[in-house]
């Protein structure tokens, strides 16, 4: 590529010299000795055009490069070499110029590459050595310092971190992770020195999967569809009759080769593949990967989408989304015992048993005498009580479970949840139910993928019919197939493929034969699962589905950028051979005008560089937003304390229920109330200024007011209640302004989410 570029640039600068030394020589005189040279400087252009057709044509291809070499030819012949050698200079300009654009194009895949770390600074006790990061090992302790990019995976051995993923996601708001999460290379370090155990060798890291990506996003652009080409076969003879018209007709051959000079369309036929590279470019920017032209073509075409469910559309693994107890027993202490106690067992749902309770601040105690209960469970010692966590009959045993049990059993049913039950000294104190959920962004995502013109969203997946309609049903989707191995989902791929184009979403290994079975298989690859990666002609790099719906709109916004171009280019040459026929045209002054259009064309291609017109305005801070988010997760917790009131209301009446609707008033007067005021006084009025329409705002601060209005009603409740007060009735009522105040703040800051995803300034 190098040596090719190298060499049009020689040819253009040897056409320009020859134009040169040609002008000189016939101002001065000698208009002989100037054809000369402007013939001479023409005829390696024509050899190097020639042989570049031969080639293509060897390869199947006809291009509607031969109108140039038919036009420095013909002028050649028909001793117009100033012609000739316009021609040439317009050929060869237009080759440098796309090389030019395709460079440009190219800068952000490049500095995804070009950035990618050298060196690590390896700990060996307390010394600090500078190594080679091949020489990094699994279990190797590594040093971060401010400002610098994280050579490999690993998981944080300090307390904590701030890491800016901008240059692989394209999220602009750093950030902060705790001890024990991971880090991926090609991040940064946005705060305080830190360090991290490698957990992957820099070879298997995700940031060299991503040079991989990027450089085989390279490599397979160059069967970038010329677009131009396929008119080539209509626009070839219609020149040539034309300009044959033109010379009949008027009986002057020179307005003939006028006709074939205004025709030659040269940098015109490699607008598409600059719009391409240019929509490559803008979505590597977003973290998306695209694989070079013809996916990105293919991209644009999308009629269908089906998606994987588990990992895809939801976050994939077990997620803690509540916690049962027996009467009179503290969710958090059942949550801790239990946590305390998995941490000796490896199973991904022990994983995530320790993760939850991490996350909510306890303190956990390493466990003893710990062992395996018949594989259904584990036993151990947690401060002295023996602490059992397993299935219900592990811990019931033959006999029939609690009340309260059953309930939780019901519950996990409905919820498609898996139950754990926590025992201390022989006695069933809470059951875990352990479900996978939705990601965050996964509604908007799907909303859109139909904003963006997506005609039919399709979930197929291996999961049971309930659990797979209960997420579609969430989502909108239009159908749902459920139950499908590996091989069903190739076969219901195809099925799509045969009626329209169609697109697979998918995360895991199981997903990479669906992947490379439809038109355009997309792989979200932030975790790594390089079978998906590999099949897939779209990778997306962070863990953000709706990444998806930005894929389709670059893509399109790329292909009508380039359908764009060579329409607008094609007529005006049409026109322009118009005016040649009649004899309106010279065929110095037909090239200068076609090369005018040819710039503008290209001009007009690297438009898919930028992500479309938007009225500029000023972004929410990106240090505002964090604090934002960081008060929402906090709230979550507080909300998780308010479902487990509820819960615990169950089976609770007198003092015991008085205590716990007090509780929940506190939180909800402490934590709810005072949030959302703020949010109505303070950060509102601010995000209305931001927002193009604020519209949607009026539809939140009617949120705003319901729930104070939940919270008015549970303070009523709670006023002077007392324990005589606390009937069925009472608890029935405190149970649904409860579970109603919990519900619409989770449903509310999941918009306000959303709303600050559209207002944050990198």
């Amino acid at each position: 590529m190098i040596n090719e570029r190298f060499a049009r640039r020689t040819l253009a600068v040897a056409a320009l010299l020859g134009l040169a030394f040609g002008g000189t020589a016939f101002l001065a005189g000698y208009p002989a000795t100037a054809g000369w040279m402007w013939t001479a400087a023409t005829i390696p252009v024509v050899i190097a055009l020639a042989f570049s057709i031969v080639r293509d044509f060897a390869a199947g291809r006809m291009g509607v490069d031969a109108i140039a070499l038919l036009a420095m030819a013909a002028a050649i012949l028909l001793q117009q070499p100033l012609a000739a050698i316009v021609v040439a200079i317009m050929y060869t300009g237009g080759t440098v110029l796309e090389d030019d654009a395709v460079s440009r194009a190219e800068r952000n895949l490049k500095t995804l590459v070009d950035r990618a770390p050298r060196l690590a600074h390896r700990r060996v006790d307390e010394t600090i050595m500078d190594v080679d990061i091949g020489d990094v090992k699994v279990g190797d302790a590594i040093l971060i310092r401010a400002g610098e990019i994280i050579p490999v995976d690993g998981l944080i051995a300090s307390p904590r971190a701030v890491v800016d993923e901008a240059a692989l996601t394209g999220e602009p708001i750093p950030i902060a992770r705790q001890a024990g999460e991971s880090a991926r290379s090609g991040t940064l370090n946005a705060g305080d020195t830190f360090e991290i155990t490698a957990t992957a060798t820099a070879d298997e890291s995700t940031y060299a999967g991503i040079v991989r990506l990027v450089t085989a996003a390279q490599t397979a652009k160059a069967p970038f569809i010329r677009l131009a080409d396929r008119y080539a076969l209509l626009l070839l003879p219609v020149t040539i009759v034309i300009a044959g018209l033109a010379w009949a007709l008027s009986g002057d051959p020179v307005r003939g080769l006028a006709v074939l000079v205004v025709a030659t369309p040269c940098p015109l036929i490699l607008a598409a593949p600059v719009a391409f590279i240019a929509g490559v470019s803008q979505a590597a920017r977003r973290g998306i990967i695209i694989k070079g032209g013809a996916p990105l073509d293919a991209l644009a075409q999308t009629h269908t989408v089906l998606f994987d469910k588990t990992g895809t559309l939801t976050v994939g693994g077990a997620r803690l989304i509540a916690v049962e107890t027996a009467p009179n027993e503290d969710a958090s202490e059942v949550l801790r015992l239990a946590g305390s106690l998995e941490q000796a067992s490896q199973h991904v749902v022990a994983a995530a048993i320790v993760t939850a309770a991490a996350g909510k601040g306890l303190s956990l105690q390493m466990p003893e005498q710990v062992h395996e209960v018949m594989g259904s469970g584990l036993e151990g010692v947690v401060d002295g009580r023996m602490v059992r966590v397993g299935s219900h009959q592990l811990n019931f045993g033959p006999r029939k479970p609690d009340e309260w049990a059953g309930r939780a059993l019901r519950r996990a049913s409905w919820r498609s949840a898996l139950s754990v039950f926590v025992s201390v000294d022989g006695r069933v104190v809470g059951a875990l139910l352990l479900a996978d959920e939705l990601r965050k962004e996964t509604p908007r995502a799907v909303q859109s993928l139909r904003s963006a013109g997506i005609s039919r969203i399709v979930m197929v997946t291996g999961d049971h019919a309930d659990a797979a309609e209960t997420i579609a049903a969430a989502l909108n989707i239009d159908a749902v197939l459920s139950d499908r191995v590996p091989s069903d989902k190739v076969d219901a791929v195809v099925m799509e493929s045969r009626l329209h184009p169609t697109l697979m979403v998918g995360d895991g290994i199981n997903d990479a034969p669906a992947l490379a079975a439809a038109d355009v298989g997309v792989a979200l690859g932030a975790r790594g699962a390089s079978a998906s990666s590999e099949a897939a002609d779209v990778v997306i790099v962070v863990d953000r589905l709706d990444r998806v719906s930005e894929a389709v709109i670059i893509s399109r916004r790329a292909r009508r950028i380039a359908i764009q171009s060579i329409v607008a280019g094609m007529g005006l040459s049409g026109v322009a051979m118009a005016f040649a026929a009649f004899g309106w045209l010279t065929p110095v002054a037909g090239a200068l005008t076609q090369e005018a259009i040819d710039v503008a064309v290209i001009l007009n291609a690297l438009r898919a560089l930028t992500p479309g017109w938007h009225r500029r305005r000023e972004g929410l801070p990106s240090k505002m937003a964090r604090a934002l988010s960081e008060e929402h997760r906090l709230l979550e917790q507080e909300l998780d304390k308010l479902r487990s009131i509820s819960d615990a209301l169950d089976d609770a009446s007198g003092q015991r229920a008085v205590d716990l609707i007090l509780s929940a008033h506190a939180i909800v007067e402490d934590s709810v109330v005072t949030h959302e005021r703020e949010d109505e006084t303070t950060l509102y009025p601010r995000l209305s200024k931001l927002l193009t329409n604020s519209h949607g705002l009026s539809a939140m601060s009617r949120a705003h007011r319901e729930i104070l209005h939940q919270a008015r009603l549970l303070a009523r409740l709670a006023h002077g209640l007392r324990a005589e007060d606390a009937d069925k009735y009472l608890v029935r009522d405190a149970q649904r302004v409860i579970g109603s105040i919990e519900a619409l703040v989770r449903i509310h800051n999941a918009q306000e989410e959303d709303i600050y995803e559209e207002t944050v300034s990198g």
